[in-house]
């Protein structure tokens, strides 16, 4: 789909826009869910945030699809207190925050939304949140995505440095250094291992890493970063174009069935 001049940014638009955003066709909604926490020594509290932004604005603009304002606060409690900077909500306040902004973009009209995950210990809050959607709001059709799943592509170089417990590694420094490179602070980058890997139990940050990183982020490239939210941009608004004509799937099955038997 051709790129537009701009994202559609939510609060940038008056009750009148909104309203006529919704009677030209547009029923879909993303909702970016980023964190606030510390990052290693190299990079800022808000990378989750930044990131979950650029890819949900770089596909609004592919698709036309309004970018609701960005939640920058997330699930963040297993980053401790050893460093300042974290601020998190807990689980079940995420999950709350959720349906409740879903009652209103429900209530301007809008039948579709994306919860677009840029935190990883965001998911199962964020799914407790789907979960509370389409049972209070069976009329609004909820997903869930993290920037990191969009493509088996994308997936793949995220965890290639720091397996299932990478932050602040290979990949999100790249997206740093492409997003805002003013804020990266590569001569304090510390490469980590994964000291958690092969571990059966489950442990806060600080008792797996020593700056607060696990990965290799010295080596980034701003080059990386840049194709990454380029892949991840150009999957999402193919897999939002494709379902923002989405019938429900026991439709699709009868139409199928039906179109089969007449012939």
């Amino acid at each position: 789909m051709a790129q537009q001049a701009k994202p559609i940014r939510w609060e940038e638009l008056s009750w009148e826009e909104v309203g006529a955003l919704r009677e030209s066709g547009i029923d879909t909604v993303i909702l970016p869910i980023g964190a606030t926490e510390q990052h290693g020594l190299h990079l800022p509290t808000g990378v989750d945030s930044f990131s979950v932004v650029a890819v949900a604005e770089a596909t609004s603009a592919r698709t036309g699809i309004p970018v609701l304002p960005p939640l920058p606060y997330g699930c963040s409690m297993g980053h401790s207190t050893k460093w300042p900077g974290t601020l998190s909500l807990r689980p079940e306040t995420l999950a709350k925050v959720m349906l409740e902004l879903a009652e209103y973009v429900h209530a301007s009209g809008f039948r579709r939304m994306l919860m677009l995950n840029g935190h990883v210990t965001n998911w199962a809050p964020l799914r407790c949140g789907l979960e509370n959607i389409r049972t209070d709001i069976p009329e609004l059709r909820i997903a869930l995505r993290s920037v990191w799943e969009i493509s088996q592509e994308v997936f793949d170089f995220y965890h290639a440095d720091g397996g299932t417990n990478w932050h602040a590694n290979d990949a999100e420094t790249s997206i740093m250094l492409h997003l805002r490179e003013d804020l990266v602070h590569m001569d304090k980058a510390v490469d980590e291992p994964d000291t958690g890997a092969s571990c059966f139990y489950s442990y806060t940050v600080d008792k797996e890493s020593e700056h607060g990183g696990v990965g290799k982020p010295t080596q980034a490239k701003a080059a990386t970063g840049q194709w990454l939210l380029e892949k991840c941009a150009e999957s999402l608004a193919d897999q939002l174009t494709r379902a923002m004509v989405e019938d429900i799937p026991l439709t699709e099955y009868q139409k199928t069935a039906a179109t089969i038997a007449a012939t």
